[in-house]
C-alpha cells in the first residue's frame, strides 16, 4: 500500500463526548453488550441507589424485572432534587445532572463508596443505553417526574402529585439496538445482591421476578451479622446460621486509611475457602489483604502451639500450609485509596494493608484462643496433627 494511502491526520479523528460516546462504545462503560454488560447496567442503577441509602447509614433498595423488560429501581434514601444546588451549597450534583452528564456523580472510590458492579459510572450509562427511562424523586410531600429516551430527554422535571416519605426510582428499559439480549438473569442478580447485603449490613436489598405470569418471585437480603452471617453461609456445617465458633472483628486502622471487617471459622470440608473484598468488590486473585489475613492467622496458631509445647510447633513453614484445611474465612478491607495490580482490579497491592491486616487478626484470634481453651485446643492440635 502507498504511502499516499495510508495518510492520517486530524480529520481523521471523531471527538466523541457525553452520552453519545456512550451509545457509540457501550462496551466501554459497561463491559460487552451481551448479558454481562446488561448486568452492568442494571449494578450502575443499584450503586447509586445503595450510596445514598448508606449514606444515611441504613435502608432498603428493592429492585424489580418488570413483565414488559423492564427495570426499577426504588430506594427510600433522602432524595436529591433534579435541579443542581444552588450557588455555594455544598451538596453533590443534581439528579438531572447525574442522568445526563458523564462523570457528573463519579464515586470518589473511597471507603464509603459502595460498589455493585465492575464500572460504576453511575445513573447516566443507564440513560443512554435505555430505550425509556422514567426518574421520579419523592420529597418535601411531592412526587416529581423526568422521562428520557435513548438519552434524550422528553421533557423537564414535572410534578405529579403528593408522595410521602423520601426516595427515587429509576425505571429504565434496556435498549434492543444496543444489547444483544434485554433479558436479565435473576440468579445473576440474586447472588451478587445477597453478597452486598452480606458486605454492607446496613443495607437491605430485594430482588422481585414478575416475568413469570402468575409466578412471580421475591427474595429480600439483610444480614444484620454482616461478614459473620457471610461465612455462616458458606460453610456448609454451620447450617446457614452463625455458628458461635465464627470468629468476628470490625477495626479501623488510619495506617491504611480504612477499616476491615473480617470473619473465619474451622469446620465444614477439608478445603481451604478464604474470599477477599475491597470496597464491596471480589478480588478474585487475593492480595495484600488476604495475605495479611494468612499471615495473622499463622502467627496465632503458631503462638498457640508453642505455649501447649506441641512438638510441631517450631516448623512454622510447615504448619502455615495446613492452616488453611477447612478454613472457611471472608476478608473485607474498605479503603480510602485502593491501589490494584492490573487492570481488573482482581488483586489488591497496598503494601499497609498486610501489616495492619496480620495485626488485628494475630491480635483477636490469640484474644478469642484464650477465652475458648477448649476450642482452641481443639482447633490448633488439629491443624500440628494433619499430616503436610
Amino acid at each position: 500500500m502507498s504511502g499516499e494511502g495510508m495518510r492520517y491526520d486530524a480529520s481523521d479523528i471523531e471527538v466523541l463526548e457525553g452520552l453519545t460516546a456512550v451509545r457509540k462504545r457501550p462496551g466501554m462503560y459497561v463491559g460487552s453488550t451481551g448479558e454481562r454488560g446488561l448486568h452492568e447496567l442494571v449494578f450502575a442503577v443499584v450503586s447509586e441507589a445503595a450510596n445514598d441509602v448508606l449514606a444515611q447509614g441504613a435502608g432498603r433498595v428493592d429492585v424489580t424485572l418488570m413483565s414488559d423488560g423492564g427495570v426499577r429501581v426504588t430506594d427510600d434514601a433522602p432524595a436529591a432534587p433534579f435541579e443542581a444546588p444552588a450557588a455555594g451549597d455544598t451538596g453533590g450534583p443534581g439528579l438531572e445532572a447525574l442522568l445526563t452528564t458523564l462523570y457528573a456523580g463519579a464515586e470518589p472510590g473511597d471507603r464509603h463508596s459502595v460498589y455493585v458492579g465492575h464500572f460504576n459510572l453511575g445513573l447516566v450509562v443507564a440513560t443512554a443505553l435505555s430505550s425509556r427511562l422514567t426518574a421520579e424523586v419523592r420529597r418535601e410531600g411531592m412526587r416529581r417526574v423526568q422521562e428520557y429516551a435513548r438519552g434524550v430527554a422528553l421533557a423537564p422535571p414535572a410534578a405529579v402529585g403528593s408522595a410521602t416519605g423520601t426516595g427515587k426510582t429509576i425505571a429504565f428499559w434496556p435498549d434492543t439496538e444496543t444489547f444483544e439480549t434485554t433479558r436479565c438473569s435473576f440468579a445473576v442478580l440474586a447472588e451478587r445482591f445477597r453478597q452486598v447485603a452480606f458486605l454492607y449490613r446496613g443495607l437491605e436489598i430485594s430482588l422481585t421476578d414478575e416475568r413469570p405470569a402468575g409466578q412471580a418471585r421475591l427474595v429480600r437480603f439483610h444480614f444484620p451479622e454482616g461478614v459473620r452471617d457471610f461465612v455462616a453461609a458458606l460453610d456448609a456445617g454451620a447450617g446457614g446460621h452463625v455458628h458461635p465458633d465464627v470468629i468476628g472483628f470490625e477495626r479501623e486502622d488510619p495506617r491504611m486509611a480504612g477499616t476491615m471487617e473480617i470473619a473465619l471459622h474451622w469446620g465444614g470440608t477439608d478445603a481451604e475457602g478464604v474470599r477477599g473484598f475491597v470496597n464491596g468488590r471480589a478480588t478474585r486473585e487475593g492480595g495484600t489483604h488476604v495475605d495479611g489475613f494468612r499471615d495473622g492467622v499463622t502467627a496465632a496458631v503458631t503462638a498457640n502451639a508453642r505455649e501447649r509445647g506441641l512438638p510441631t510447633a517450631t516448623d512454622t513453614g510447615s504448619l502455615a500450609d495446613r492452616i488453611g484445611r477447612g478454613l472457611t474465612a471472608v476478608v473485607s478491607v474498605k479503603l480510602d485509596r485502593p491501589e490494584y495490580l492490573g487492570p481488573i482490579r482482581g488483586l489488591l497491592g497496598n503494601t499497609e494493608v498486610r501489616a495492619c491486616v496480620a495485626e488485628a487478626v494475630h491480635h483477636h484470634l490469640r484474644a478469642w484462643f484464650e477465652e475458648h481453651p477448649e476450642r482452641a485446643e481443639a482447633v490448633v492440635g488439629e491443624i500440628v496433627r494433619t499430616p503436610a
